[in-house]
């Protein structure tokens, strides 16, 4: 149950997110803007270091001993290099510097940008997933530490859903429409968490391998988009609070239900 629940819980989060293009009605400010990048950037960044290396390196100490650090390293390095691999394959464009990356395509740049935020979310599944796989494994209070992850991943969802839904209404799409390519930007979400517990649970050996990969994603999307598009302001401060809001909740979350 903890686990259907975690799954619907981060694809929810982007549909509550995509849902306030029909509560708002004019473009988010550039101040609120870069709180919200921040505070995704500062769950993502505790997360990927609470819920996912931290477990990685204890579990893998248990097998390698002082060595233990080299699955987790490994693993990182290698989350990165997935992600900087889809950069090349999909197309896609970033809102905020509108620079393209990806196979060129006549993709519009709402599906550009719809496409961005995918990527961003694989990742974020993966690493819910491995996380309850890892759980079944243990016992019920890493059910609880993933579930806190799900949690502290559905909340930085709610800006992602925002971040699709609003800008395509504001460009004159249908708010209807705008809904669904937000919700629809979190589907990946559940899709990758469910390959990712099927994965983490067979696969017991590698688990802190897997949990360091899903890290190093999710640091790699916080490097490369979300900070650095939070700062791009008159006035960085917005977005740091952010990161240090967003920092300090995950932890409260995976200290108080792990």
């Amino acid at each position: 149950m903890l686990v259907v629940i975690g799954f619907l819980l981060i694809f929810l989060g982007t549909t509550a997110g995509a849902a306030s293009v029909f509560l708002i009605r004019r473009e988010q400010s550039a101040r609120v803007n870069s709180l919200m990048l921040g505070f995704a950037a500062g769950m993502m960044i505790a997360a990927s270091m609470w819920s996912l290396l931290l477990p990685a390196i204890e579990q893998a100490s248990a097998n390698y001993g002082s060595f233990g650090w080299i699955p987790a390293a490994f693993g990182f390095v290698c989350g990165g290099l997935f992600l900087v691999l889809l950069d090349h394959i999909v197309p896609h464009i970033h809102q905020t510097s509108q620079h393209e990356e990806g196979l060129r395509s006549r993709f519009s740049k709402n599906i550009k940008f719809f496409l961005a935020v995918t990527l961003h979310n694989i990742p974020e599944g993966l690493a819910v997933g491995f996380a309850f796989g890892a759980a079944a494994q243990a016992g019920h209070g890493d059910d609880m530490s993933a579930l806190a992850l799900a949690i502290g991943i559905a909340l930085q969802n709610l800006p992602e859903g925002a971040a699709v839904a609003l800008p395509m209404s504001n460009g004159g799409q249908n708010r209807g429409r705008a809904f669904l390519f937000g919700m629809g930007s979190g589907a990946v979400e559940p899709l990758m968490a469910i390959a990712g517990y099927f994965v983490a649970a067979q696969l017991v050996a590698i688990l802190p391998w897997l949990m360091a990969f899903a890290a190093g994603a999710m640091i790699f999307v916080v490097a490369e988009d979300l900070i650095p598009e939070a700062n791009l302001r008159d006035d960085s401060h917005f977005g740091t609070w952010g990161v240090m809001i967003g920092f300090a909740l995950m932890m409260v979350l995976d200290v108080a239900l792990g």
